[in-house]
C-alpha cells in the first residue's frame, strides 16, 4: 500500500511537471495561432479593412520572432549535456558476482535492473541517469549489461524502451562492508529503478535536467556581444521554467524514494539496520583517510593507490582503540564485498586515482611527478620527504630573510640546517629594524637582493592576515609573522610553478579507470578538503617537521604512518605524543621551554644540523 502511495504522488508530481512543459509550448505557439487566425480571416475577406492588414504584419513577425527562439530554447535544453557523477564503469565480465547480486535483487525487488555499475570515491550510493545521447552511443541491441541476452524479437522494440539507469556505488562501501551487508544497502537503491521506468516520471525528469545543463551551458563565458546576449535570453528563460518546476520535481523525488524505502522493506530489514551503522562509520574512516593521511601524499605529488584498501586498516585500528567500536572488528571474518570483484586491486587503484582527481585536482593519469605509491612505502616515501621538503622550505625562507646561523662557539657544526636555528629565531626578543614604511629592513633587503620574485606586497598582505582585532599579531612575535608569510609566499610561488596538470587520458581501456569524458577539467578539484592553509598553519606544520627530521637525524626516531592521524613519529617503535601542543606554545606564544623539554628528554640534540633534500 505504501509503494502506491509514493508512486501514486511521485507520478502526480511529474505531471505536474510536464503540464509546465506544455505550457511553455503553449506560450510559444500563442502568437503563431494568432497570426494563422488573422492570415486565413484577410484571406476570406472576414478580417479586412482599418488596421487589420497592419495588424496582421506584425503579428506574423512577431509569431516567426517568437517561433524562432522557442527553437532556438529547445535545441539549447536538447543539446546541453546533463552533469554525470564522475565514477569508475564496472563491466560485469569484471565483476560477474556483483552484477550476479545486484540482478538477484532487483528480482527480489520485482523492478528492472539498472543497465550497468560504477564506482564513485564517496560513502554513498545512487541511481543516475546516462540516456542522453551525450554521454555516448547507447548500449547493443542484443545485449544488457546486468540482465544477459534478450530476444531477437525484443530488439526492435528496446530501441524505443527507455534504458534504466545506472547503480552508482561507493568504492569504500565495496571493502568495509560485508555481501550481506552490501545487499542490504543497495536494495532501497536498486528499489528505485521501478519508478524510474514510468513513462511520465522518466519525462519529467529528462526535462528537468534539460533544463539544469541548459543553465550550466548559458552561465559559460561567451566569446562576443552578440552570443552573450542570445545566451543571457535563453537562461532566462530556462532559469524561469527551472524555478517552476523545482517544487514539484523535488515532491517526484521524494515520491520516488518513499516507494523504493516501502519496496526494500521486504529485504534484509534486520540486516539493514546493522549496514546503515557501518554506512556512518566507513564515512567517518574515509573522511578521516582522505584529509589526514591521502592529502600530505597528495601534496608530495604521490598518490595512495589502495585507498579502499586504507579504510579496511583505519577503521580497524579505530576498534582497536574505541571500545565502542570493538564489534565492528569481528566482521572482518566474513567475506568481504570486495570479493565480488575479478580485480579488486586494480578496481581500487582506478578508484583512488580518481579520488586524488577529485578532492586534490590531481592528474588524470600517473607520471613521474604523479607517482602511486602503496602503504607500505608511505613512510619513506610521503612522510620522510614531507618532513625534510618542509624543512628545507623553511630554510630557505629564513635565508631569505637574512637570518644568521647560531654563533655559539659551543656547537660545532653551526652554519648547517639546525633545529637551534629555528628556535633562536622563533624566541629572539628583539625586534627588527624598520624603514620608513614600517618594514623590516632584512625582509626588503632579503627579497630584493636575492631576485627570488617574491612580492614583498603579497608577503605583507599575508603578515596583516594575522592580526587580531586588538592590532596585535596572532602570532608570537613579529618575526613568527614574518616567517609564516614568508613560508606561504614561498608555497604559493612553489604551487605558481607546478606543471599544469594532464586533462584527460592516454591509456588503453582495458584496464579499469576512472570515464573522464564527462565532465569539465577545469573545476578540479570538485570537492576540496580543507581551505588553503594560514599562515600560522604552515609555520606550525614546518616546525613540527624540523622537529621530526631533527628527531630522525640525532635521537635514532622513524618515520610512521598512523592510519587515524596520518604521518607519524616513531621513538621506538611507539608514536611520540604530546608534541603538537608544544608546537604550537612556541609559534603562537613564542615559548620554547616545553619543547625543549621534549627534545632533552628524547636526546634529540637541536645544533646538528639535518639531512634536507
Amino acid at each position: 500500500m505504501g509503494v502506491e502511495v509514493g508512486a501514486q504522488a511521485a507520478r502526480s508530481r511529474a505531471l505536474a511537471v510536464l503540464r509546465i512543459r506544455s505550457r511553455a509550448l503553449a506560450v510559444a505557439l500563442l502568437p503563431a495561432a494568432v497570426a494563422v487566425v488573422l492570415l486565413v480571416g484577410g484571406s476570406t475577406g472576414h478580417i479586412t479593412g482599418g488596421s487589420w492588414p497592419v495588424t496582421r504584419w506584425i503579428v506574423t513577425v512577431l509569431a516567426v520572432v517568437v517561433l524562432l527562439a522557442a527553437a532556438g530554447i529547445a535545441l539549447v535544453v536538447a543539446r546541453a549535456r546533463p552533469a554525470v557523477s564522475p565514477t569508475v564503469p564496472i563491466a560485469e565480465a569484471s565483476a560477474p558476482d556483483l552484477y550476479r547480486l545486484v540482478r538477484d535483487l532487483a528480482d527480489r525487488l520485482d523492478v528492472p535492473p539498472p543497465s550497468a555499475i560504477a564506482l564513485t570515491p564517496d560513502c554513498d550510493s545512487w541511481l543516475e541517469d546516462r540516456t542522453h545521447p551525450a554521454h555516448g552511443p547507447p548500449p547493443p541491441e542484443h545485449r544488457d549489461e546486468i540482465a544477459g541476452a534478450r530476444g531477437a524479437g525484443g530488439a526492435g522494440r528496446s530501441r524505443r524502451a527507455p534504458a534504466a539507469p545506472v547503480l552508482v556505488i561507493g568504492s569504500p562501501f565495496l571493502w568495509w562492508m560485508r555481501v550481506g551487508e552490501l545487499r542490504a544497502v543497495l536494495a532501497p537503491v536498486v528499489a528505485g529503478t521501478g519508478p524510474s521506468a514510468h513513462p511520465d516520471i522518466a519525462a519529467a525528469r529528462r526535462f528537468v535536467r534539460g533544463l539544469d545543463a541548459a543553465v550550466a551551458v548559458t552561465s559559460e563565458p561567451a566569446r562576443g556581444p552578440l552570443v552573450r546576449t542570445v545566451l543571457a535570453g535563453v537562461g532566462w528563460v530556462t532559469r524561469l521554467l527551472l524555478r517552476s518546476c523545482r517544487g514539484h520535481a523535488a515532491e517526484m523525488e521524494r515520491g520516488v524514494a518513499a516507494a523504493a524505502a516501502e519496496r526494500a522493506q521486504a529485504v534484509d530489514y534486520g540486516l539493514r539496520i546493522v549496514a546503515q551503522e557501518q554506512v556512518g562509520l566507513a564515512y567517518a574512516g574515509w573522511d578521516r583517510l582522505l584529509t589526514r593521511v591521502a592529502l600530505p601524499a597528495w601534496r608530495m605529488g604521490r598518490w595512495p593507490s589502495r585507498l579502499d584498501a586504507g579504510v579496511v586498516a583505519a577503521l580497524t585500528e579505530l576498534s582497536r582503540r574505541d571500545r565502542l567500536a570493538e564489534g565492528f572488528a569481528s566482521r572482518l571474518g566474513e567475506r568481504p564485498a570486495c570479493d565480488l570483484l575479478e580485480e579488486p586491486g586494480s578496481v581500487d587503484e582506478a578508484a583512488s586515482l580518481l579520488a586524488a582527481r577529485l578532492f586534490h585536482g590531481g592528474p588524470a593519469e600517473p607520471g613521474p611527478d604523479w607517482a602511486p605509491v602503496d602503504w607500505q612505502e608511505y613512510p619513506d616515501e610521503v612522510v620522510d620527504r614531507t618532513w625534510r621538503t618542509e624543512a628545507a622550505r623553511l630554510h630557505r625562507v629564513l635565508d631569505a630573510l637574512g637570518v644568521r646561523h647560531p654563533t655559539d662557539p659551543a656547537q660545532p657544526d653551526q652554519g648547517g640546517p639546525t633545529l637551534a636555528r629555528v628556535l633562536d629565531h622563533l624566541t629572539a626578543p628583539a625586534a627588527p629594524a624598520t624603514d620608513d614604511a614600517g618594514l623590516s629592513i632584512d625582509r626588503r633587503e632579503a627579497y630584493e637582493e636575492r631576485g627570488r620574485g617574491v612580492s614583498l606586497n603579497e608577503v605583507e598582505v599575508e603578515a596583516e592576515e594575522e592580526v587580531g582585532e586588538d592590532g596585535e599579531p596572532v602570532l608570537g612575535s613579529e618575526r613568527t609573522a614574518a616567517l609564516a608569510a614568508g613560508l606561504s609566499a614561498e608555497l604559493a610561488r612553489e604551487e605558481a610553478a607546478a606543471p599544469a596538470v594532464a586533462s584527460g587520458p592516454s591509456g588503453g581501456a582495458e584496464q579499469p579507470g576512472p570515464d573522464w569524458s564527462f565532465w569539465d577539467d577545469g573545476m578540479l578539484p570538485l570537492f576540496p578538503l580543507q581551505p588553503p592553509r594560514s599562515g600560522r598553519e604552515l609555520l606550525a606544520d614546518h616546525v613540527t617537521a624540523m622537529v621530526c627530521c631533527a628527531a630522525m637525524d640525532t635521537a635514532g626516531a622513524a618515520p610512521g604512518l598512523d592510519w587515524l592521524d596520518g604521518p607519524a613519529l616513531l621513538v621506538d617503535g611507539v608514536r611520540a605524543a604530546d608534541l603538537g601542543p608544544r608546537i604550537l606554545t612556541l609559534v603562537e606564544d613564542g615559548d620554547p621551554e616545553p619543547l625543549r623539554d621534549w627534545l632533552r628528554h628524547l636526546g634529540v640534540r637541536p645544533e646538528k644540523p639535518v639531512r634536507l633534500v
